[in-house]
């Protein structure tokens, strides 16, 4: 496991960089998919695609917020590990750095990483299902029964199953991937558009397109450099 001269020529002498990450980074902090495997890919009978899911804000509200509940719990003890340390060492280096991640967990934020582009929302906040005023939930106490502005239902602010982007997110990552110099896919599966789609447009922009990761994805062909292994060993490497 090793970077490359041409890497870090191009990580050296860089301006404008992006980095993409996914659950894989988040992995190494004992985050759970909450995918599949063992016990997490069913709660109370319900396949995780549903409980997950914009139908189930409709139907049943108070279960969304259980399992939801749940999760925050599972997560609350868990803190950034070198990945996250290292990217949020990384955004004073250039003169453009753009972090979107496709993480709903907030450790990228909990490293001190700013202006974090979350495509996917963050579990640490709830959303007013009218006047979308967003709450932040990530402080010790009782969640709010109810939007502190209108009084409305609040939900997870976090892209359900079946659900839109966050408005504008794509497409602040899409433009900062169009004119970055070098891209870092880090940790991501490669499966799940559109975030996908990213590496692919600065790809098409001529950036240096660069993957970590423990295995290959279906984005690795499309790389000029894949680096196998895990984030938390491999980021470090670049300040050797």
């Amino acid at each position: 496991m090793q970077i490359s001269p041409e890497l870090r020529r191009r990580f050296a002498e860089a301006n404008r960089v992006l980095v993409l990450t996914g659950a894989g980074v988040s992995a190494e902090s004992g985050v759970p998919t909450f995918r599949g495997g063992g016990q997490t890919s069913i709660w109370k009978g319900l396949p995780f695609d549903v409980i997950s899911s914009a139908t189930m804000v409709e139907r049943d509200l108070p279960a969304v917020w259980e399992w939801f509940d749940y999760r925050r719990n599972v997560l609350a003890s868990l803190t950034p590990n070198a990945a996250h340390q290292e990217i949020a060492r990384w955004q004073d280096r250039f003169a453009e750095f753009t972090l979107v991640t496709q993480n709903v967990d907030g450790l990228h934020q909990k490293a001190g990483s700013r202006d974090v582009v979350e495509l996917h929302g963050n579990i640490w906040r709830a959303r007013c299902t009218r006047c979308r005023f967003s709450h932040d939930i990530s402080t010790e106490g009782k969640r709010p029964d109810a939007c502190l502005e209108c009084g409305n239902f609040l939900r997870p602010d976090v892209v359900l199953f079946g659900e839109m982007l966050p408005l504008g997110a794509f497409e602040f990552a899409a433009e900062r991937a169009a004119r970055c110099e070098l891209c870092l896919v880090i940790g991501t599966s490669g499966l799940v558009y559109p975030a996908a789609g990213i590496p692919e447009i600065a790809k098409a922009a001529d950036a240096y397109v660069c993957e970590v990761n423990p295995e290959p994805t279906p984005l690795s062909d499309l790389c000029d450099e894949v680096i196998t292994g895990k984030a938390g060993e491999v980021l470090p490497l670049f300040r050797s």
